[in-house]
């Protein structure tokens, strides 16, 4: 087995997520390290957490925010965002981003209130 992953985005399918729609690179059983996801956020991103998953954004396009614990924290395009576990959150306006999951994105670990 190789020791390395390679991803294609153009080769992902989009999947729907509570932010939005999403392709998610490097799910694999094999991969205990992280996941990278281009997500397309939509205006009716939910409000969610997660116990065990950090997360990176960073804001490829578009502008609005990211609620963070009840903060809405302007964002413009380079702008990278570390969320924390158990940090509510979610994008508040339309907007493209580059998203790493540490560990790997796990959806049973998406909680919403």
């Amino acid at each position: 087995m190789a020791n390395y992953m390679i991803a294609r985005f153009d080769e992902i399918d989009m999947v729907k997520c509570p932010c939005g729609f999403a392709q998610r690179a490097f799910v694999s059983p094999d991969n205990p390290t992280a996941t990278l996801h281009v997500v397309q956020i939509t205006e009716d991103a939910r409000l969610h957490y997660h116990k065990k998953l950090t997360e990176i954004y960073l804001v490829l396009e578009g502008d609005g925010g990211v609620e963070l614990d009840g903060k809405l924290v302007p964002t413009k395009p380079f702008t990278a965002i570390l969320i924390k576990p158990g940090c509510r959150h979610r994008a508040v306006g339309r907007m493209r981003i580059v998203n790493v999951c540490i560990p790997p994105f796990d959806p049973e670990d998406e909680w919403f209130d």
